[in-house]
């Protein structure tokens, strides 16, 4: 017997134009039984009220007409009345959704309005509590939170719409939205959203948007009466994070132990990678069977002295090249710290990826290489050594362990250690520094000698008993974290996730931040949700300044988030624009800065094309005060406060509001011209 099309039950009158809505397809209604064929004949959003009359058609099931009426009472109620109240509600109305509907709300009014003496109110499931205070006024609670009666009367009031305004200026709906009574607002017809809860929307409040007015009035007037027993209004509770002691629980943490985050610096092969990697191998945080692959294949490929520098070092090209290419991160620990180690690159192609290893750093580790003729090579012009150590002290980092690395190459002479030190000396007294927050170790990085444990070697012994690396690492001093201020997260990298939305890695600059909490992205102005952190591979509900975490957003298109965008409060956002002023300290330059100068702005993660826009002045370098206005030209080593236009709008912070974020390099044809902080923004 062949298939026969539901003819008895098909409704020749209704209108198929809109072929794309979710189950009204006409093609592939050929083997649809009767019972269910209403789901697919009736259009709820053409026909809202269609169990308002009885239906004729002799398709149409018992069982059908009562599902589609429960779905439509669904619609308007949620989950606030249990499913049996509504089914003998559908039935002693005989299938009229809309009595239907009264005759559930007239019931639950009876049992909610209750004496005025009573102190309960109770709408659907959802109950509000007045809890006298010791003062006797009465303090209306729903789920916990206080609110005022003010507030409580206007979630009774018939509402069409709940909208409010992002920033971005995009509408956001809150709360229910019915299409069979809210009229189309702009052209567009409103659909339903089941169980969409703000924290000041009950359930109680949605039914009441939802369903007429004429059907409502006796119970808006009764619930209005009731709560106008309420004296005192009380400040209304606005949706506001949890509250956490971030400093108590910044100390417990990982037992106890501080927060640092450590970048090593230096010149080309000083040897950087090669310390920190027998340092990491030592510590235990490498585990033989690796250490031994890595041997094995830098013996490979002809590189054997690099097996230390692999644990670092982990792209191919990086270990092609044996250089160091950008900043690898990891994480291990000390008897009193957690440290956040960088490796940055010293080869001077790469100087912007040091700046931003070095600007997302608390102290650092400068690695000098001890032979003859590398020391001098590194430290003379053209150098990395000099410049890095500029670099570090100009964004922010004051305490500085310096690793004269390969001392064994020179057998360990304190002749050549001292001369080190004296050269490098009174060069970072220059630069800022004070020599009590200087400290240098004689080290071999290919050896481990003197690395965890203080060296053995008889040639060192005789001469050296001050610390090893890791017990000067551990004697650094934390600086102070920035938790009181608003959110601030400078975003580092940006990758897409295996689940929904995307995730941005990055330090956190000042504030803190928890699961849920919604964000701010400047400069694109858009808004998401953290929907995870992690911090160092482990996901945790909250973390605050100094943690450098990868963060889960939702509700935003990949495509706006770019390295250099920052993250903040959106009550509390960063200020954006292209036109700064700025009091700059000049470096060794070849070619004397005009206005119209054009420079390489580097600020956080951020690279940005500049332009030196005015030269309003020379200041004192101790005083601060101003020598010359209005100068021709700036020369090395003067002090000035100079204006900057960038070609993009920038996310910056006074230096006086924000450290972390007010502080900036300048670079101009592959070398660092000047340092700079934020002193005033334009536009």
């Amino acid at each position: 017997m062949s298939r026969h099309r539901n003819v008895r039950g098909y409704n020749y009158d209704e209108d198929f134009e809109d072929d794309d809505v979710y189950g009204q397809s006409v093609e592939d209604d050929y083997c649809i039984s009767p019972s269910t064929a209403a789901q697919f004949i009736y259009s709820r959003r053409d026909k809202p009220a269609m169990c308002a009359e009885p239906l004729e058609e002799e398709g149409y099931g018992y069982e059908a007409r009562l599902n589609s009426c429960l779905d439509q009472m669904r619609e308007v109620l949620a989950e606030s009345v249990p499913e049996q109240k509504m089914v003998q509600a559908v039935l002693d109305s005989k299938f009229d959704v809309q009595k239907a509907l009264d005759l559930v709300l007239s019931q639950g009014s009876k049992q909610n309005v209750k004496t005025k003496n009573e102190d309960t109110v109770t709408v659907g499931k959802t109950t509000k509590e007045f809890q006298r205070n010791p003062g006797g006024a009465n303090v209306l609670q729903f789920n916990g939170k206080a609110r005022d009666s003010q507030s409580a009367r206007m979630e009774s009031e018939i509402v069409p719409k709940i909208t409010k305004m992002t920033v971005s200026g995009k509408k956001q709906s809150m709360g229910f939205e019915v299409p069979c009574v809210i009229a189309e607002e702009n052209g567009h017809a409103n659909t339903p959203q089941k169980g969409l809860l703000t924290e000041d929307a009950s359930v109680a409040s949605g039914v009441l948007q939802a369903v007429s007015k004429s059907a409502l009035l006796p119970q808006v007037a009764q619930v209005s009466e009731e709560q106008n027993m309420v004296p005192t209004p009380v400040k209304k509770s606005s949706k506001t994070k949890l509250q956490i002691d971030v400093k108590a629980e910044l100390e417990k943490r990982q037992g106890g132990k501080q927060l640092l985050n450590l970048v090593v610096i230096g010149h080309v092969d000083a040897g950087k990678s090669t310390l920190m990697g027998h340092l990491l191998y030592l510590l235990g945080n490498v585990n033989k069977r690796t250490m031994h692959k890595y041997e094995q294949e830098s013996k490979k490929a002809g590189k054997a002295s690099f097996a230390y520098a692999w644990v670092l070092d982990e792209t191919g090209e990086e270990r092609e090249r044996g250089v160091t290419m950008d900043v690898g991160m990891t994480k291990f620990e000390t008897k009193t710290k957690v440290i956040t180690l960088m490796d940055a690159p010293g080869h001077k192609d790469f100087i912007p990826n040091m700046i931003t290893g070095a600007a997302q750093a608390d102290v650092a580790i400068l690695v000098v290489d001890a032979s003859r003729g590398e020391f001098e090579a590194g430290f003379e012009t053209g150098g990395q050594t000099r410049e890095h150590g500029l670099l570090v002290r100009s964004l922010g980092v004051t305490q500085l362990a310096v690793a004269v690395n390969k001392m064994d190459q020179v057998n360990w002479q304190q002749e050549r250690f001292q001369e080190i030190t004296s050269k490098l000396g009174q060069f970072l007294k220059q630069a800022g520094f004070k020599e009590s927050d200087v400290a240098y170790i004689p080290t071999s990085g290919l050896g481990g000698e003197n690395l965890v444990t203080r060296g053995q070697s008889s040639d060192l012994t005789q001469w050296y008993k001050g610390k090893c690396l890791l017990e000067q690492i551990d004697s650094f001093k934390p600086p102070q974290r920035s938790v009181d201020k608003p959110f601030r997260l400078c975003v580092a990298d940006v990758f897409k996730d295996q689940g929904s939305g995307f995730c941005v890695t990055g330090k956190i600059e000042a504030g803190y931040i928890q699961v849920g909490e919604r964000l701010l992205a400047m400069p694109p102005n858009e808004t998401c949700t953290a929907k995870g952190i992690t911090l160092h591979d482990e996901p945790v509900d909250w973390a605050a300044a100094g943690d450098h975490v990868s963060l889960t957003l939702t509700g935003m298109d990949i495509i706006k988030i770019n390295v250099g965008c920052v993250f903040c409060d959106p009550k509390e956002p960063i200020k954006v624009c292209t036109r700064f002023r700025a009091r700059v300290l000049i470096f060794n330059i070849e070619v004397p800065i005009t206005k119209g100068f054009p420079v390489l702005l580097h600020y956080q993660t951020i690279s940005e094309p500049a332009t030196i826009r005015k030269l309003l002045s020379v200041l004192h370098k101790s005083t601060g005060e101003v020598t010359k206005k209005k100068p021709k030209f700036l020369s090395k080593g003067q002090n000035a406060l100079i204006e900057l236009q960038t070609q993009r709008p920038v996310a910056l912070e006074l230096y006086k509001d924000f450290k972390e974020l007010g502080r900036f390099m300048l670079r101009y044809s592959g070398s660092t011209i000047a340092a700079g902080v934020v002193t005033e923004i334009k536009e």
